[in-house]
């Protein structure tokens, strides 16, 4: 676990280096948008390499990486969904599939936004027993056999043309397993867009889609409580170099897994994160 505490935040990236920031940041960056758990690789990459863990709140603060990634690639249908809505309210028109979409992705935000309010000063406190590698590691491997369960009972049939409403509060509830350290937010909303039968590429779609807002939030959060840390400048210049990194390989991230889906199916996923589970339990016996 990370000695490093400030204010009452877990900030072990303060004792990194900037080469060990940027190599942290690009794989916080990749793992943040796939279905395989950033903060597991952000325990695991330190343990193998004998580097400070940089702690939760290193992990928070990297979802503004991933809101850059996201709104980059998606920026023509974020614009799409927020013009189409306005139109739509604007003509009293409430059956309007952007409109529908939009409202479907604030609800589906409020249950992990009340989850991290109730739960915030247990999930980022200082030497957590939820980062342990156990924790993360049985959650990876619980992750690994839900997702191959439903890559076989799903019929891969729905396209995210035909979202409701329900079907945003449904993936907006299996968010909230994100806040367990090692269930990973996509992995979470990749499982349930699969489950309730949408294409690989439109489930994965409609998970980096519903999730901007719970990544802007805890982003934006973060950044606010750790300006309130007292960290120093150094301090600051490491996260700077980590949200860099983070950025550009969130964007690769993005692009990859939809190309990924369009002609694969989520079982390597399920292999990598059975895998790794594994390695986080036998290293925590």
């Amino acid at each position: 676990m990370s000695d490093a505490c400030s204010g009452g935040i877990d900030t072990g990236f303060a004792q990194l280096n900037v080469a060990q920031a940027a190599i942290l940041g690009l794989v916080q960056g990749i793992t943040e948008l796939l279905p395989i758990s950033s903060t597991a690789h952000m325990r695991l990459v330190p343990l193998l390499s004998g580097w400070p863990d940089p702690g939760s709140a290193f992990s928070a603060a990297m979802q503004l990486a991933a809101l850059f990634a996201v709104v980059t690639y998606f920026r023509r249908d974020i614009i799409e969904l927020t013009t189409g809505s306005l139109s739509a309210i604007g003509r009293g028109n409430f059956q309007n599939q952007s409109l529908r979409l939009a409202i479907g992705i604030i609800l589906a935000t409020i249950p992990i936004g009340l989850a991290g309010i109730a739960l915030s000063s247990w999930l980022n406190a200082c030497g957590t027993s939820l980062r342990a590698p156990w924790v993360i590691g049985a959650a990876s491997l619980t992750m690994a056999v839900l997702l191959a369960i439903t890559e076989l009972v799903s019929t891969h049939r729905r396209t995210s043309s035909h979202v409701t409403i329900m079907d945003c509060l449904l993936i907006g509830i299996a968010q909230v397993g994100a806040l367990i350290p090692g269930v990973s937010r996509s992995g979470s909303t990749l499982t349930a867009g699969l489950l309730l039968g949408f294409k690989r590429e439109d489930a994965a779609r409609l998970s980096f889609l519903i999730g901007l807002p719970a990544i802007t939030l805890a982003g934006l959060k973060e950044l606010w409580v750790l300006s309130h840390a007292g960290l120093s400048v150094e301090a600051w210049e490491i996260l700077g170099v980590g949200l860099i990194a983070g950025s550009l390989s969130a964007f690769v991230a993005v692009w990859g897994l939809l190309r990924f889906f369009e002609r694969m199916s989520a079982w390597p996923f399920v292999v990598y994160r059975a895998a790794m589970g594994i390695l986080l339990l036998s290293m925590a016996v």
